[in-house]
């Protein structure tokens, strides 16, 4: 593991791959981090390099400065600081479940980012998605509920509820990954500082996030959208509407998955990834 030094505070990062290849950015999920993608980076060509930050979004082991801005604009600054303390260029983006990278400037200004994948993730008005984020939003404003999350987390019982994870993965969840997310939150109360800071500090104002979306036509990169049509926690209709968005989108589904295509289909995942990154 590595970390970098950034405005907010240090952040964690994992590389895998050629150091030498064109870079490969893969972002996670709230109160999630890097082992999102354990099962699909194995099975990715080994002539990229793979970065995987681990983001203040409840699954990092490093709490982040106490005047953070870790709000939704703060959190897509953290990964714009990433992208530009480590110098990255001609990188792609891959983004899961969280739609902070869809704000992030350099698709707009084609610095830095020359690419997109977008998996099932928030978008146009669906912050926070769903009835998870509905549950997530309750979680952030009772005291202690940010913990009780995560120990329904550790359940393989609960976890399975919808309530929980049962509409965000439609196989089980692996125990290892499980722990590696949840392991940060119990153990620190200025981790959990930080969940809240974005969880409760955020306005989701619908009107601006669906304007702050649809900036994605500025993007002219290769974009792939991998969407999952039996699952509408990331509404079944934003697939198509962010490919057609893109002016270079294209839409693929992946089926017999919900919103974690990584854990629920690793090998048709990182199949279609692969193909991607190959060919564009």
């Amino acid at each position: 593991m590595q970390s970098v030094e950034l405005t907010a505070g240090t952040i964690e990062y994992r590389e895998a791959g050629d150091p030498h290849g064109r870079p490969v950015v893969f972002t996670h999920g709230l109160l999630m981090n890097d082992h999102q993608w354990d099962l699909v980076l194995p099975l990715l060509p080994n002539t990229f390099r793979y970065l995987l930050p681990i983001l203040p979004l409840g699954g990092h082991r490093i709490p982040m400065k106490r005047d953070a801005d870790l709000t939704m604009p703060g959190m897509v600054g953290v990964l714009s600081d990433f992208l530009s303390a480590l110098d990255l260029r001609d990188a792609t983006v891959v983004l899961s479940d969280w739609g902070g990278p869809l704000f992030l400037p350099e698709l707009q200004t084609g610095e830095r980012v020359s690419r997109l994948v977008i998996c099932p993730a928030e978008a146009f008005d669906n912050f926070p998605p769903g009835f998870p984020g509905k549950m997530a939003v309750v979680a952030a404003t009772v005291p202690g509920g940010i913990t009780f999350a995560l120990r329904q987390f550790r359940s393989r019982i609960l976890r399975r509820t919808p309530m929980v994870l049962g509409l965000m993965a439609k196989k089980p969840i692996p125990d290892d990954i499980i722990t590696s997310w949840t392991d940060p939150g119990l153990a620190s109360a200025d981790v959990r500082r930080d969940v809240l800071a974005y969880a409760r500090g955020t306005k989701f104002d619908k009107r601006a996030l669906i304007a702050d979306t649809e900036q994605l036509r500025e993007f002219t990169g290769p974009t792939l959208v991998l969407w999952a049509p039996e699952t509408n926690v990331m509404r079944r209709e934003h697939g198509r509407r962010l490919a057609d968005l893109a002016p270079n989108g294209k839409l693929v589904e992946v089926h017999d998955a919900y919103v974690l295509i990584m854990l629920d289909q690793p090998e048709r995942t990182a199949e279609l990834i692969a193909e991607f990154l190959q060919t564009t």
